[in-house]
């Protein structure tokens, strides 16, 4: 324990912690010593300000002004900072600048605007299309169309009710009879389904509780920052996390804002890259909030002609139930269809609106006479060829929209003439026609689309439609190829610690489809992929039960990275991934026969009979498990960058998609080899920062010998070394190490877990992992 108050501009590592109202700052105050002990520098905090009462996750913000009471208001976060402080801890927090929670009752400043419409001097806050919709904004809050809900709409005072929502009314109309009543108000209360095709605000993708905010606003961004800008100033706060900057009109411009209010504080952004995708360089931040480094990790320990071999099995076991054929491409291209055409339709109606104005009275001839119709279709075949989240201000559009991707486009017209649609719409987006306000909004809500489309048709549809292989399924990843060979690997942290040596990295998040360690597991299958497809066929034989072969590849592959567990979260997690696939059910047209048959199916064949048959399959396949779980921890710990621990991740800490990774954790529990390791490689980074930051340096490491692409290794500022085994059963298969040797720098090199192991020289991998399928070498003074 220390009373020094940590360096706040860069953690060494931090520890995420979900706080809730059954864990409030309080709580989070009584693990402090815990956590500190570990070895991490920050505590990494879950929003913080004012939410709806009751939430989970705390990203539906109704007050950006103050501290959320449920966890223990402003003075329980001061005392949770000042216990931090006492031990040798700063803190991280996330923030959410996109959107806050469509709930007026709670939300005063929506109350406000709801109340005095586009007056008020709170309607700049939120992105509302006022002129859709007759002046009112919708709210799609109704169980069924209004002539069915009427009589369930009571005027009480100066407010209406509706159930539990309330809405304000605007001043002198609560006398009058409700269809009058409803007509004079600045909002309208509709059915939830027009939702898809009638709203006229910006959501969070397609969840409507959520509204779009204008924070590119500089009166906005004060209102809505005030409190945590006071909080970092104060000591109180050292860093953030940004969520979602991808929604917002300008990220480019918020995060130089935000860069220059908080004096250059570490920040991180939740920026999902594509596959070879950088980070723009202007960006005045940290880095990522890490899903690089997650896809970089989870694919150094994935087989790639297992994963080949698996995908055959996959395509020959689940067709012609595989989403046309089971390819990754031409699965995100339908899925991108299905969400323009579905839950994102009023957002293609916004672009499509705003794109038809600019043409009608631009003055420049070659935008005149595009009708609404050719521009909706040109946007909507660009957008489905985009292969990153959208362009911004600061990267060459062109790189984004490319012509290629218009090329394609225009093949969708059958008339050449409408054709020049696409390049109209193209010419929009890369600002060939100027700058004026008309160009800027609708290069802006083009942005914005794509992105809510990528995060939609990827994250939403497409990751649960395509699943030879579940754990690169994940945020950020590329199921379709995921393996990354050890050189692929090494130039990704070189560039890493050249660019952004700071930037987050992480394995298993709030918002992962799987924590580390069941996709540890899942990695496995790449390496046996026959024995995988003979288990299936063997515990699938009847077909009895089964809902559809695709799900069943599914909830095999759930129930062996999982291992024993309850039947549960289990059939949460699959009720979720076939809503999400929207295949034969979705959350909005839920079929209740299909629902039926996957829940009689986890009942009897995840987690009955069958499922002790892939249960014993995974444990005969354990120590290849942990050999991933522990090879992944270390890299990951020791590799360019500042890790994020999820709470619990310490040890074996196995979790589906939320809610389900958000359950409670208990600390201080016996972690066994994965909290040694751990904990070994954070005292290490806290003890030597200088090997892991800003001027470290990384260097591959080649193992020599027959089993040499069986041992991954690089040093940090040639005084730490680490070494983990990859594709073990591989390994084991081909008769283990052999002569297989390690070449090290210059030096004495002691074991940092065992400082009685001391290697120089070539080392045998067969000594050096003796103990342990991972190694973490210090440099030893002469």
């Amino acid at each position: 324990m220390t009373s020094e108050r940590p360096d706040p501009t860069v953690p060494t590592a931090t520890y995420r912690l979900q706080l809730q109202p059954a864990f409030p700052f309080a709580a989070a105050a009584e693990a402090v010593p815990y956590l500190a002990s570990l070895g991490v520098s920050h505590l990494h905090l879950s929003p913080v300000l004012e939410a709806v009462p009751g939430s989970q996750h705390g990203y539906d913000v109704v007050d950006p002004g103050r501290v959320r009471e449920e966890l223990g208001g402003e003075e329980g976060l001061r005392e949770l900072s000042r216990t931090a402080r006492r031990h040798g801890l700063g803190l991280v927090v996330d923030i959410v600048p996109n959107h806050m929670a469509m709930s007026p009752r709670h939300n005063a400043a929506l109350w406000e605007v709801l109340r005095d419409g586009p007056s008020s001097r709170r309607a700049r806050w939120f992105d509302i299309d006022w002129e859709a919709q007759g002046g009112q904004v919708l709210l799609p809050v109704l169980g069924g169309p209004l002539g069915e809900e009427a009589d369930r709409l009571k005027v009480d005072g100066d407010v209406l009710r509706y159930y539990d929502h309330a809405f304000p009314l605007r001043e002198g109309t609560a006398g009058l009879p409700l269809p009058q009543l409803l007509d004079a108000q600045w909002y309208r209360p509709v059915w939830w389904r027009l939702a898809r095709t009638e709203l006229n605000y910006r959501r969070f993708f397609s969840i409507s509780e959520l509204i779009g905010v204008r924070v590119e606003d500089p009166e906005v961004f004060e209102a809505t920052h005030g409190k945590i800008l006071e909080l970092l100033h104060g000591g109180v706060v050292d860093g953030l996390r940004v969520d979602h900057p991808d929604g917002l009109a300008d990220p480019d411009g918020y995060l130089r804002r935000l860069h220059e209010a908080t004096g250059g504080r570490w920040t991180v952004v939740e920026k999902i890259l594509a596959d070879g995708e950088p980070l723009p360089s202007s960006w005045p931040v940290a880095g990522t909030t890490g899903y690089d480094a997650l896809r970089h990790v989870d694919g150094v320990f994935t087989d790639p002609a297992g994963f080949g071999e698996l995908l055959g099995r996959y395509r020959a076991f689940a067709a012609p139930q595989t989403d046309r054929g089971g390819d990754w491409h031409a699965t995100v291209r339908r899925a991108a269809y299905k969400v323009l055409t579905h839950e994102l339709a009023t957002e293609m109606d916004r672009l499509t609106r705003t794109a038809s104005r600019l043409c009608a009275t631009a003055p420049e001839t070659a935008l005149r006479d595009r009708a609404p119709w050719a521009l909706r279709t040109a946007l909507l075949e660009l957008l489905v060829r985009l292969d990153v989240y959208r362009p911004y201000a600061s990267v060459d559009a062109a790189s984004v929209v490319t012509e290629e991707a218009a090329d394609g486009a225009r093949r969708a017209f059958a008339v050449p003439e409408e054709a020049g649609a696409v390049d109209v719409v193209r010419d929009l987006v890369l600002g060939r026609y100027g700058d004026g306000p008309a160009h800027v909004e609708f290069r802006t809500r083009f942005a914005q689309t794509a992105s809510a489309l990528r995060a939609k048709s990827v994250e939403d549809t497409a990751f649960y439609r395509y699943v030879p292989l579940l754990s690169a399924t994940e945020v950020g990843g590329e199921p379709g190829d995921p393996a990354v060979q050890p050189d692929r690997f090494h130039a990704y942290c070189a560039r890493v610690q050249r660019d952004w040596p700071v930037t987050g990295t992480v394995l298993s998040t709030h918002d992962a489809k799987r924590s580390a360690d069941v996709r540890a597991a899942l990695h496995v299958l790449t390496e046996c992929p026959q024995r995988w497809a003979d288990l299936l066929a063997e515990v699938s034989r009847t077909g009895d039960g089964v809902p559809d072969a695709q799900l069943a590849w599914a909830a095999w592959q759930t129930v062996f990275g999982l291992g024993p567990a309850d039947e549960e979260r289990v059939q949460a997690a699959l009720l979720k991934h076939v809503r999400e696939a929207g295949l034969f059910t979705s959350w909005t047209e839920q079929e209740p026969p299909y629902e039926e048959a996957v829940a009689g199916f986890v009942s009897a064949g995840p987690c009955g009979v069958p499922g002790r048959k892939v249960a014993e399959f995974r444990a005969s396949l354990e120590p290849h498990i942990r050999a991933n779980v522990l090879g992944a921890a270390l890299v990951h710990l020791t590799m360019p960058g500042v890790p994020d621990l999820y709470q619990g991740t310490e040890h074996e800490y196995r979790a589906l998609v939320d809610p389900d990774n958000r359950r409670p954790v208990r600390f201080g529990e016996d972690g066994g080899d994965k909290e040694a390791v751990t904990r070994a490689a954070l005292a290490l980074r806290a003890r030597r920062p200088e090997l892991f930051g800003e001027t470290a340096s990384y260097e591959p490491l080649t193992a020599e010998g027959p089993a040499a692409a069986h041992c991954l290794a690089f040093a940090r500022s040639g005084e730490v070394i680490t070494a983990v085994t990859r594709l073990s059963l591989r390994l084991a298969e081909s008769g283990g190490w052999h002569d297989t040797r390690l070449p090290l720098p210059p030096g004495r090199w002691a074991d940092v877990r065992d400082a009685g192991r001391e290697f120089r020289g070539e080392v045998a991998a067969a000594e050096l992992f003796t103990a342990l399928p991972v190694a973490l070498l210090e440099r030893v003074p002469e």
